[in-house]
């Protein structure tokens, strides 16, 4: 097996050995994808789990919605809020026997920060009935745009 080193004239080679440089770059590329961080912010939420007793009480809890518009408005019940009332709000629920559900409902079209605030503030209120209403509406639905995706 003969291996030509390039011309048997002396003269050196013209051209750049670029596997060192492969290598380099490659490590390189390794070390970036490790260190750059991943997006993990979350809003962690205790939701209920499931019963499989019946409620037998024929008195029903009233529903209080919270809903966050396309234009960034907090409604509690339809009715427009700020943080501080919806603070209010949540104590003023704990209070009454049963419970009232609270259910959580934002609009696609609505800005993360608003409703991760609005997540945290419920979450720190330490309501016990909680649920997130017409997600399944946006099953198909393409923010981006603003329109349902194309089957």
């Amino acid at each position: 097996m003969a291996m030509s080193g390039g011309k048997d004239d002396g003269e050196p080679m013209g051209e750049m050995n670029t596997t060192p440089l492969i290598d380099v770059m490659l490590v390189l590329l390794i070390m970036f994808i490790i260190t750059i961080p991943v997006a993990t912010h979350a809003v962690n939420i205790d939701l209920p789990t499931p019963s499989d007793q019946p409620n037998d009480s024929i008195i029903k809890p009233d529903k209080n919605k919270v809903v966050i518009t396309p234009d960034n408005k907090i409604l509690w019940n339809a009715v427009p809020i700020d943080y501080g009332t919806l603070r209010s709000n949540l104590k003023a629920t704990l209070t009454i026997k049963p419970e009232p559900e609270l259910q959580f409902e934002p609009d696609a079209q609505a800005g993360y920060e608003i409703a991760a605030n609005t997540l945290n503030i419920i979450k720190n209120s330490e309501v016990t009935k909680f649920g997130f209403v017409g997600n399944e509406r946006y099953a198909g639905f393409n923010r981006a745009e603003g329109t349902p995706k194309p089957n």
